[in-house]
């Protein structure tokens, strides 16, 4: 299971009802209760020895909140994505200007996009979406940076959800949780496989940090499956971020 000891995460923009959606219809989000998930998240970091950087807050940015999209954090780079979505590239500004801090930065460049949500990084494997808001030149230029690093990148292609990670995310570097709906089992036939359960669309989408799964609430038969397997499962209650058709793993950058 990965480590990590810092994460970067950004305030709920007043804004986020306005959000970019495209696999589910739109309803009223409560900001207020955004805020205070978004603030229990942020204790689960803390709790699990995760020191939680904030980044400055972007109230006429919608998705502002879904940081992980920004940027791909390699061991020894951080890679600055260029978002799929017109409206969410100025996200990546004040993201690139503190994560130059931690790391050396590489940046996605036109006519390449790629979203950090297509992205799932197992050991020295990247896998990343297509058929969304990734293209084939951002995952081509991703691929150039990676390689150099040791990393070897694989197109995923995904139906039917917005990003790779809403289909598929790993338990650790052996296991992965994934709802079948949406990406096929072949590609991931190296690894154990856990299969979120159907009816919980939110199901497949976990953190998995030091030792500790965090699975939403939505998504109860799929922790129970999780917990079966041995893990160490928590929840959390990510209702009005699901509206905005987010998971867990959008609200952070893991280092």
């Amino acid at each position: 299971m990965r480590s990590v000891s810092r994460a970067f995460v950004r305030p709920v923009s007043p804004s986020l009802a306005s959000c970019a959606l495209t696999f589910i219809a739109r309803v009223p989000i409560d900001i207020a209760q955004a805020e205070r998930q978004h603030a229990d998240y942020c204790d689960v970091l803390r709790q699990a020895g995760v020191v939680v950087d904030v980044l400055p807050p972007a109230p006429d940015l919608p998705d502002a909140v879904f940081v992980e999209d920004a940027a791909v954090v390699l061991d020894d780079l951080i890679v600055i994505t260029r978002p799929g979505t017109d409206t969410r590239r100025q996200e990546t500004v004040s993201a690139a200007a503190l994560l130059a801090d931690a790391a050396p930065l590489s940046f996605i460049r036109e006519p390449g996009t790629l979203d950090g949500g297509d992205v799932l990084r197992i050991g020295r494997d990247l896998f990343v979406g297509t058929g969304g808001r990734s293209n084939r030149d951002g995952i081509d230029q991703l691929a150039a940076i990676a390689s150099r690093f040791g990393y070897r990148v694989t197109a995923v292609p995904v139906r039917g959800c917005l990003h790779l990670k809403t289909a598929v995310t790993a338990l650790d570097d052996n296991t992965v949780l994934l709802l079948t709906a949406h990406v096929d089992r072949a590609v991931f036939a190296a690894f154990d496989a856990v299969e979120a359960d159907a009816g919980e669309p939110a199901g497949a989408n976990v953190l998995a940090l030091n030792e500790r799964i965090i699975a939403a609430v939505s998504a109860p038969r799929t922790r129970d499956a999780i917990g079966q397997r041995g893990y160490d499962v928590d929840t959390l209650d990510m209702s009005e971020f699901e509206k905005a058709e987010a998971g867990l793993t959008c609200l952070s950058i893991l280092i």
